[in-house]
Formats: structure tokens, C-alpha cells, sequence
């Protein structure tokens, strides 16, 4: 089993290893960038360095990557609006085409020789910890990597990142809300390679926590801690969800047991047609609903926060109304469509978004029970009492056990008739969330989600036959 696995690794290493001419051609490009932006740099009546950074500085970026990330460092004199004009001016001058996106500061995007360029200002601290914006923490990371990433190291750290994407837990975006290229190096350098790297993570018992340089300072409530080498104060893992986590063991476990190279390959579902969902409806017995509106106009990073907060929002209440949910998701896709899997979270994504809540429950008899306090609390027990009592609609208060209990009128009956109601404007939902929904939102039930399948044919696959 060990010549297979080892056999598996080294066709994927060789596969994602970037050539010596895809090298060259990526350092060319980049050399020229750093040479423009110094000459742009020079115009100013400031001094700073450039530099380049993220995976393409650390030769662990994997075949096809066509991006490169160039940071311009300014004096931490500079006030923020100083640094931020001067960044954008530098951006422009080397990318005239590029443009404007945000992050914690402006910075410009664009292309040269087909490959994505990010030129971003950040300012020359002395230390990770004096950081001012999140960025100036980069440059730390990538001096911390090249003093301790060799080329067999890097390898391994490719062939990581290949069966991270395989998997879907590689991004540290808030949409996957899995590992970052940082974490990634990270964790291969504390393993020392892909292997003993599964070996480990197929027995993490969560939370697990690994402290690279011996900080021991902070403490942190997340599944997966792995304080940053050049910053004691922060978690690199801070975004991966436990989901993600999971599913990282998951795989782990299936690459040692069977090793194949399909792990390492992104599978995406076929898209379901009417008749699919047709069939998974019936097949279930469940009752789907979807609300089905137009995404709010904003970038990813913000979107997928509000979108999972709004869908928690709308299945509590639910579940609190009586309509048992038995499963739910968000999707989105923006107007686009590109599918590619590949999205800037610094992008807007203006598109189509649903909630899809899955009932066991649809319809609630016309009472509710409430139950009271102890008939012994007798402060809040003769409140409960004298609140209900002169009500015609309400049967009781009468005693069961050692309780109050009331009957009053239900709300609503029936889960679909909330979700048309002003009522879903009560729930916990996303500010922009709940600005696109005023605009209108379509509620579809049961057959009618076959209006999905144009937009949602993955997304409605995914669901209804779901994997690890």
C-alpha cells in the first residue's frame, strides 16, 4: 500500500509541478511588474520597497496558477489616506487597464501577459504584531516560508494544495471557509510532508492546536488553531469551519486507506434536470421550499456571511413555529454564471441567490400549546395567568404537571404562508439580504423547484445526493 500511495503522489507531484519554461515565463512576467512598480515608486516623494509575495514568491504555487501578488511597501509615517493614494497611483501606473478593487484598503487588479496581477500597498512595520492592516502581516509570511521551504517541501505543499481543491476545503474565502495557501505551507512544514501530514489529521480529535514557534500566548475557540509563526495574537486557521475540518479528515482517512488519484481532481455533480428533482421530491417525501430572490450587489466576502446568517434566521424560525426542517442551504451564483469555481471573494457577485429549507412539517394545527412557569414561582406564575385570562381566544390557563399551559392561536399554519408573510422580514437576516428580499422574492414549493434547475442544476444535485 505504501508503493501505491507513494506511486499516487509522485504522478500528481509531476503533474502539478510547474515547468522550467512555465517558471520562467511567470518570473519574467512578475520581474517586470516589480520593475515597473519601482519606477513608478521612484516618482513619488516618498521611498519604498517591492516586493513580491504569496505562493509564486515561495515556489509552492502549482501548475496553471497564473497570478502573482506584488506588494509595495510605504514608511509607517505615512498616514492611511497618504498610503492608500500612493498605492493606487503606483497600481495604475503599472496596470493602466487594471482595476480598482477593496479590501481593508484599495488596491488595483489587472493583467500583463495573461497572467492576474495584484499590486497592493501595505505599510514596512517592524514586526507582525504592529501590523496596521491585515496585509502588512504578507511580507512576514513569506520571508518565515522561504527561510524554511527547500524544494521537497514545496512539493509536497503542491500536492497538498492539489488534494485540498480535489476535496473542496482549499480557500479562505468566506464562501468555502476552508484552508488558505499559508495554512497549507504551514501545516506540511509542522507534518513534514503530505503524508505524515494525513497520518495526523486522520486522527486530529478537535480542537486541535499547533503552535509552529512555541508562542504559547493567545487562546482561541475554533476547531483547528494553528497560532501564525510571526504573530502570536492570531489564529491562521481562524476561518476553516469544522465542516471543512471534518471533511479534511474524511478524505485523509480514504487517501491512506485507498489511494487514488480521483481524490485530487474536483468532482463537480452532473446538474440536475426537472425530472431529477421530480424524483428526489418523491423519492423523499419531504416537502422543499426555496425562496428565490436577486443576490444584493456586493462582493462574496460579504455575501455568504449575510446569505448563511438570513438562512439560519429563516430556519429557526421555522423550527420554532412548529415546521420541523429537516435539512437547508443557500446557494448563489452571479451574473456571470462562469461556474469556473474560481470566483474573487473582492469581486461583486450581483446574480441569483436561494434558500432552500427542506420540511418534514408544512402544516400546523389552528393552537398552539404555550407552556407557563411552575405553578409555584408564584411571581411569574400569577403574571402568566392574569396575562391569558381574560382572553376569549385562548383555552386555559389550566394546570398539567406542575406548569401553566395555554392554548392560544397559532400564528400561522401553514410554513409557506410565513415565508410569503411580512414575518420573514422579523427573522435574523443580513442587512443586504434583507434589502434584496423588500425588492420581491419568489417562494417555490415541492414540483415547483424544477424553476431552479436552469441556474441551480449543480447546487440542486449537491443537495439532494450529497457527499462527504
Amino acid at each position: 500500500m505504501s508503493d501505491e500511495f507513494d506511486a499516487v503522489v509522485e504522478r500528481v507531484r509531476e503533474r502539478v509541478s510547474p515547468s522550467a519554461d512555465e517558471r520562467e515565463r511567470l518570473q519574467r512576467v512578475a520581474d517586470e511588474v516589480m520593475d515597473r512598480a519601482r519606477d513608478a515608486v521612484a516618482d513619488l516623494p516618498v521611498e519604498a520597497s517591492v516586493l513580491q509575495v504569496g505562493s509564486t514568491a515561495r515556489d509552492t504555487w502549482t501548475a496553471g496558477d497564473r497570478d502573482i501578488d506584488v506588494f509595495v511597501s510605504f514608511p509607517t509615517d505615512l498616514d492611511r489616506e497618504t498610503l492608500e493614494r500612493y498605492g493606487l497611483e503606483v497600481g495604475h501606473a503599472v496596470l493602466p487597464e487594471g482595476r480598482e478593487e477593496f479590501a481593508e484598503h484599495p488596491y488595483v487588479v489587472g493583467e500583463r501577459e495573461g497572467y492576474g496581477v495584484d499590486l497592493v500597498p501595505c505599510y514596512d512595520v517592524a514586526s507582525a504584531t504592529d501590523i496596521r492592516s491585515a496585509v502588512d502581516r504578507t511580507p512576514f509570511h513569506t520571508r518565515y516560508l522561504e527561510a524554511r521551504l527547500d524544494s521537497e517541501v514545496a512539493g509536497d505543499v503542491r500536492v497538498t494544495k492539489q488534494f485540498m481543491k480535489g476535496i473542496g476545503v482549499y480557500g479562505s474565502d468566506l464562501r468555502t471557509r476552508g484552508f488558505s495557501g499559508y495554512l497549507t505551507e504551514l501545516l506540511v512544514l509542522e507534518y513534514d510532508g503530505f503524508r505524515p501530514l494525513l497520518s495526523a489529521v486522520a486522527d486530529w480529535q478537535p480542537p486541535v492546536e499547533l503552535d509552529p514557534e512555541g508562542h504559547g500566548q493567545a487562546s482561541f475557540d475554533d476547531p483547528l488553531v494553528v497560532i501564525d509563526p510571526t504573530d502570536p495574537e492570531r489564529n491562521v486557521a481562524a476561518v476553516c469551519s469544522a465542516e471543512n475540518v471534518a471533511r479534511f479528515q474524511h478524505y485523509a482517512r480514504a487517501m491512506l486507506a485507498d489511494p487514488d488519484e480521483d481524490f485530487f481532481e474536483a468532482e463537480r455533480p452532473a446538474p440536475y434536470g426537472p425530472d431529477d428533482v421530480l424524483s428526489a421530491i418523491d423519492r423523499r417525501g419531504t416537502t422543499p421550499v426555496a425562496l428565490w430572490f436577486d443576490a444584493p450587489d456586493v462582493v462574496e466576502d460579504q455575501l455568504w456571511p449575510q446569505l448563511r446568517k438570513s438562512l439560519g434566521g429563516l430556519t429557526d424560525a421555522l423550527d420554532r413555529q412548529g415546521f420541523d426542517v429537516f435539512r437547508s442551504a443557500a446557494f448563489a451564483i452571479d451574473g456571470d454564471d462562469s461556474r469556473d469555481g474560481d470566483a474573487d471573494p473582492t469581486q461583486s457577485v450581483a446574480g441569483e441567490a436561494v434558500f432552500l429549507v427542506e420540511l418534514a412539517v408544512t402544516e400546523r394545527p389552528a393552537v398552539e400549546r404555550h407552556e407557563g412557569p411552575p405553578v409555584h414561582v408564584r411571581e411569574h406564575a400569577t403574571g402568566f395567568c392574569e396575562a391569558y385570562a381574560d382572553d376569549p381566544d385562548v383555552t386555559g390557563p389550566y394546570v398539567d404537571g406542575d406548569r401553566y399551559v395555554v392554548e392560544r392561536p397559532r400564528t400561522f399554519t401553514s410554513a409557506v404562508a410565513f415565508l410569503r408573510s411580512d414575518g420573514v422580514f422579523d427573522v435574523r437576516l443580513g442587512p443586504h439580504v434583507e434589502s434584496s428580499l423588500e425588492t420581491g422574492y419568489e417562494v417555490l414549493v415541492g414540483a415547483e423547484l424544477t424553476a431552479l434547475t436552469e441556474s441551480f442544476g449543480v447546487e440542486l444535485a449537491g443537495y439532494f445526493e450529497p457527499k462527504p
